[in-house]
């Protein structure tokens, strides 16, 4: 290979990256290898679209500016759409650096999209339908046409939850967002979304498409996009099926709940719902009186949820596990480190607080389904501190006899 093509095979990479629409992840990760450096890609509304090439510390750096990080303001004609941060032992060559960047311009220029100007009324209006708000089917259509989402031929909802490992600066709410309309605009054009959530961000999207493949491949490639994008944070995407009647995106919408609500529980991620399994049998209860779930998790599993909140004990864990076993004492206390005996006592415990034998056909069946009650609501497994990382997780030494 010659010293001119190693040259610019770094380029040629970058410029495929663009071409392709791999996104800005990819496109950010093919600019620092041009550069040799460490890159960050900011909007013109000052969210972080993409980092590349750089340790915490060093993004921390670049975020922060100063003397040692380049900023360059990525124009298209008169319009400023972005700015790109770097930091470079040795300065890239001015050319190498104008056609660097003029790419990066013309991938968040292209990224961009008249639908997305108007996102409050995106939200609202993806809102109003999973809500069952707007139910007339000419209504949705014109309304998704307006908002230049073509939904004639049909829709699947996407729900994604993205939680923080850690403490996050900033609004990153805002920040997932973003980076999911931009992955979205060549994964399923036209796609509007809607975002909530309070402790973690809840992001629901209905993304036109003529069959349930189109709306695979788009939950696949979010979750690649997203998983380059947000490294600090637990993500989760669930998919409803196909529907062919935009009237029944209020149903894809509980289908999709019902998937990221299922796979947040059991760490599977992106979910279908008809991979779901014996869950989908919840989901009339769940779309048309959900109270009625609540009540029965409310007899089943939530006293032993809130006994285990107060006293930072193990109870709920251990009904899970019992009946992962198949109700084998001796199986459950070896996957939860603990004594034959605990497993009993807690399992009596379960009786007296509950008043569900688990050890007796019904109580299991009764259990198992408050479980499944419990993750389709959405309702987190308590963690007090013995469940925390870094601590014993209540486990007793191996060998011991408790």
């Amino acid at each position: 290979m010659t010293a001119v093509s190693k040259k610019t095979e770094p380029l040629e990479a970058l410029s495929d990256a663009v071409e392709s629409g791999a996104g800005l992840p990819a496109v950010a990760r093919a600019a620092a290898k041009v550069l040799d450096a460490s890159v960050v890609l900011i909007d013109r509304s000052s969210a972080v679209l993409a980092v590349a090439g750089a340790s915490p510390d060093q993004e921390k750096k670049l975020l922060a500016g100063g003397e040692e990080v380049t900023r360059v303001e990525l124009r298209v004609a008169d319009s400023a759409v972005g700015e790109l941060r770097y930091r470079s032992a040795t300065p890239p060559e001015p050319m190498i650096a104008r056609m660097v960047t003029t790419l990066l311009a013309l991938e968040l220029e292209r990224s961009r999209s008249p639908e997305w100007e108007s996102e409050e009324v995106a939200g609202a209006f993806v809102a109003a339908v999973l809500a069952r708000e707007v139910t007339d089917r000419g209504d949705i259509i014109a309304r998704g046409a307006e908002l230049g989402a073509a939904l004639e031929p049909g829709a699947g909802v996407l729900i994604l939850h993205a939680v923080p490992r850690a403490a996050q600066s900033g609004e990153w709410r805002a920040r997932v967002m973003t980076l999911t309309q931009r992955a979205l605009r060549s994964l399923g054009p036209g796609s509007l979304a809607s975002a909530g959530g309070e402790e973690a961000a809840e992001i629901a999207v209905i993304v036109p498409a003529e069959d349930d493949a189109r709306l695979e491949r788009a939950a696949a490639g979010l979750a690649r996009e997203l998983e380059d994008s947000l490294s600090g944070f637990h993500l989760t995407i669930g998919r409803s099926r196909h529907a062919a009647d935009p009237v029944d995106l209020y149903r894809a919408g509980n289908e999709a709940r019902l998937a990221v609500n299922v796979g947040e529980a059991e760490g599977r991620s992106p979910l279908a719902f008809e991979d779901t399994g014996s869950y989908r049998l919840l989901l009339p209860a769940m779309s048309e009186d959900p109270r009625e779930l609540e009540r029965f998790y409310a007899e089943t599993i939530a006293p032993l949820s809130a006994y285990d909140e107060q006293y930072e004990t193990e109870l709920v864990m251990t009904v899970e596990a019992y009946l992962d076993n198949d109700g084998n004492v001796a199986a459950t206390a070896k996957q939860l480190f603990t004594h034959r005996h605990t497993i009993r006592y807690r399992l009596e415990r379960v009786k007296e607080l509950c008043g569900h034998d688990v050890s007796a056909t019904e109580g299991r069946e009764k259990l198992g389904l408050g479980l499944k009650t419990m993750r389709v609501l959405g309702i987190p497994s308590p963690r007090g501190p013995a469940m925390e990382p870094g601590s014993e997780a209540g486990r007793v030494p191996r060998g011991s006899d408790e």
